[in-house]
């Protein structure tokens, strides 16, 4: 088990990680989610032992690492920004570990064709990184990362340079093979869809902190308040300002609809209302919805991306099928009220979290 207690990091006067507890299992799954500049690298790197904290401990399998460098660590790390070694081939890359760690010439040789195997570089052991392309030099150095049978293995955006095949097939196959070997396996990624599909349990950042920290699908589904909401939405959330009265809830931009049962009870006053733009419909007539201004279409396949003006306030829409709407024209977007995250004026969530609606 690796253990963060109430760890902070400060550089320059800067508060980068700012403190952070978190209980990691061995075979466990744990997803750092938030954007660019969230923190997660830095966080990566302090529980890697490649910086040290300003405050607070650092336990692995309850031995206190805090000030242990990381070459003293069994650790792993991938980058998006993929290292390797220049001068080895694909195949000394990747048994590089292995070679430290003396194991036999027969077992390194079947450890290093199995990774390759799996990362589909078989046909490429035998070149330098020099004479791949980026995404198999990015294969190599997770290839190198799974034949190192690490007890904390951290992943930062490893997949980005990877096509979108490959890197479908490695978010299925990366939990499983890092599980099996009892790591502790970490994965930073600034893609909402990409810690669904992985699963496990996310903890999302913001500016150094962690807001949430629980099972995957409860994070996404239940989110405390609503900087975690929008963290955990990509499209990014749909907020729009109510004031609940008389079992209503309404806005001056012209949204209004009746309280869900999970909400009656709820006293009047002023809310934040978070929905998520693939909960918003085109059409409907059963009055829970609201007229706005199509700004712009985007049709990426089989789906629209909607923007749209509500008086004043920008609207996304993640609708099924191509639709080309003319900037300008009006449309009708409905939604069902149990699916909106309510929040109070300070962004906490103001319903039960085992309640709350996706």
């Amino acid at each position: 088990m690796l253990e963060l207690q109430n760890v902070s990091r400060t550089v320059g006067g800067e508060k980068h990680i700012i403190d952070i507890s978190l209980r990691l299992e061995r075979g466990s799954l744990n997803v750092l989610l938030g954007p660019t500049l969230a923190g997660k690298t830095s966080l990566m790197r302090l529980m890697a032992g490649l910086d040290a904290p300003t405050s607070g401990r650092i336990v692995m399998d309850g031995k206190d690492v805090t000030g242990l460098p990381v070459r003293k660590r069994n650790v792993a790390m991938v980058y998006q920004q993929f290292i390797n070694y220049p001068s080895l081939t694909v195949y000394e890359n990747i048994a590089s570990p292995l070679r430290i760690q003396r194991r036999p010439a027969p077992e390194i040789d079947a450890e290093v064709r199995k990774a390759a195997e799996l990362m589909k570089l078989g046909p490429f052991l035998d070149r330098t990184p020099l004479n791949l392309s980026g995404g198999q030099q990015q294969r190599t150095a997770l290839a190198r990362a799974l034949v190192k049978n690490a007890e904390l293995v951290l992943l930062d955006e490893p997949l980005a340079n990877l096509d979108y095949k490959l890197r479908e097939e490695l978010r299925e196959e990366l939990p499983r093979l890092f599980a099996e070997t009892g790591a502790v396996f970490v994965y930073a990624t600034t893609e909402p869809h990409e810690a669904l599909l992985l699963g496990g349990r996310t903890a999302t950042m913001s500016k150094g902190r962690i807001t949430q920290f629980g099972e995957t699908a409860e994070v996404y589904h239940q989110p405390h308040d609503l900087l975690t909401a929008r963290t955990f939405s990509d499209p990014p959330l749909n907020v729009v300002q109510l004031t609940k009265s008389a079992g209503r809830f309404t806005s001056k931009s012209g949204v209004a609809f009746p309280a869900a049962p999970t909400h009656a009870g709820l006293p009047d006053g002023a809310y934040s209302a978070g929905i998520r733009p693939h909960r918003l419909t085109l059409g409907g007539s059963d009055g829970t919805g609201f007229d706005a201004t199509v700004v712009l279409t985007e049709v990426t396949g089989s789906e629209t991306f909607i923007h749209a003006d509500l008086g004043g306030e920008r609207i996304i829409a993640l609708v099924h099928g191509v639709r080309r709407l003319d900037a300008g024209e009006r449309v009708r977007l409905s939604f069902e009220p149990s699916r909106v995250l309510l929040f109070d004026p300070d962004g906490a969530a103001v319903a039960a979290p085992a309640r709350l609606a996706a």
